[in-house]
């Protein structure tokens, strides 16, 4: 029988993990730059942190999250975000004692049961950051300024920071109560879950896409916000201008958790039609009280590299290419294949990626594939070159060839490797 990947999921392999690889390896960079700390949390979660945390009415908990009963009869999901992870091992493992601030990261798979289309799978990747501790707008700009410096270091181009307030307990029930009655007013216009979710979460409302029309003329958020939630998303906005960093105001993006408070964000790009939202967070100063802890404010975002993939493809980036392979140890023999695995460790030791041949093919062969993988060089040993005590070294580049006594031939090669391009 033949097995194939289950649907919504994909095998990365070949050249596709080089953006794999740059990405992450750059995400990495960028938060360790700001003070961030890895955070890996478990895959599997309670389904009642995913219900309390993303609100039993989004999109998430009500269609998209994978959840199972495990033999001890126990609700698990699997990870459809990593927010709300982070914040129950934060409030698990008393973190709170090390003090305030703290910064977190994270990169890892997350799950959720959606039509699967070019940007959207049902198991994803994302790279996160959370900032614990801090309600002032600088903490908004750092995380913010975070989001900006990854994306540039990669070289995304031609995307926007769509930019909001979407208040706090105090003063958006005031601007539900407004958006319900626009809404209601169009009530024949709504489709069946907009229909059903006017009653129970009218915010969900601004997120649906079948909808979307009457979204562009809805009431405004930042137009209701209190005098703290005015001041912090005004203090956000001055130090945003100051510091020169672009935004668009959108007084109806409301993000599709039901955690966030006060500031939340996305970014967009030009180039990839429907699904164009490759970075995107916010505020959630409630969640830490919503799940058990004690009122500690906080935001972050979550970007997802399968968009950022497909972005990067899409401008025509090129990115990094790993190197495999420097040295192609081509042996003939049982002695020199011996021989070649005693210089190959060698060179490894000294940090140089080497491959042994483990076929026992003829030398044309061997040397086809070295130029196939990627190799610039190739030590060749066989009965003859053992008996005189040497190896050659053959250029891929250059189509040289020298011959090099055993004795010196790993550091002949290492003075190749350290003085490459």
């Amino acid at each position: 029988m033949k097995y194939e990947r289950i649907k919504g999921t994909q095998d990365i392999y070949g050249d596709e993990v080089n953006y794999w690889y740059f990405i992450e390896e750059n995400a990495r960079t960028v938060a360790n730059l700001y003070g961030y700390e890895e955070i890996r949390t478990p895959i599997i979660e309670p389904t009642e942190l995913f219900v309390r945390s993303v609100g039993e009415e989004t999109d998430i908990v009500q269609k998209e999250m994978y959840t199972f009963t495990d033999k001890g009869g126990r609700s698990i999901t699997l990870r459809p975000e990593g927010t709300a992870p982070t914040v129950r091992a934060f409030i698990e493992n008393s973190m709170i004692n090390e003090g305030l601030p703290q910064r977190f990261f994270y990169i890892g798979p997350m799950f959720r049961y959606e039509r699967p289309q070019a940007g959207r799978l049902r198991q994803f990747h994302q790279f996160g950051v959370e900032l614990i501790g801090s309600a002032h707008a600088s903490a908004d700009v750092e995380v913010l300024l975070i989001a900006k410096h990854f994306l540039d270091r990669i070289g995304v181009r031609d995307y926007m920071v769509h930019l909001n307030s979407i208040g706090c307990p105090k003063c958006r029930p005031i601007y539900k109560q407004k958006l319900k009655e626009y809404y209601e007013s169009h009530v024949d216009l709504l489709c069946d879950d907009c229909e059903r979710r006017l009653n129970t979460n009218v915010l969900r409302l601004l997120d649906c896409k079948i909808d979307a029309h009457l979204a562009e003329k809805a009431p405004k958020s930042f137009e209701f916000l209190c005098d703290e939630c005015r001041s912090h998303y005004e203090e956000l906005k001055q130090k945003l201008t100051e510091l020169h960093f672009d935004f668009v105001e959108d007084g109806t993006l409301v993000r599709g958790l039901d955690y966030y408070t006060r500031t939340v964000f996305e970014i967009r790009h030009r180039e990839l039609g429907a699904q164009n939202t490759i970075l995107a967070g916010g505020r959630y100063d409630g969640l830490f009280s919503e799940l058990g802890g004690q009122a500690i404010p906080a935001l972050g975002f979550a970007s997802g590299i399968e968009r950022l993939v497909l972005t990067l493809k899409s401008q025509g980036t090129n990115v990094p290419r790993r190197e495999r392979c420097f040295a192609y140890v081509a042996s003939l023999g049982l002695k020199a294949s011996i021989e070649a695995f005693k210089i190959a460790e060698e060179l490894r030791k000294k940090g140089v990626p080497v491959i042994n041949e483990v076929n026992d093919r003829k030398l044309t062969a061997q040397l086809k594939h070295a130029n196939k993988i990627g190799a610039k060089v190739v030590i060749i040993l066989g009965d003859e070159e053992l008996s005189r005590s040497v190896a050659h070294v053959k250029l891929l580049e250059s189509f040289t060839q020298v011959e090099v006594s055993l004795d010196v031939v790993v550091d002949y090669v290492l003075e190749l490797f350290s003085s490459r391009s």
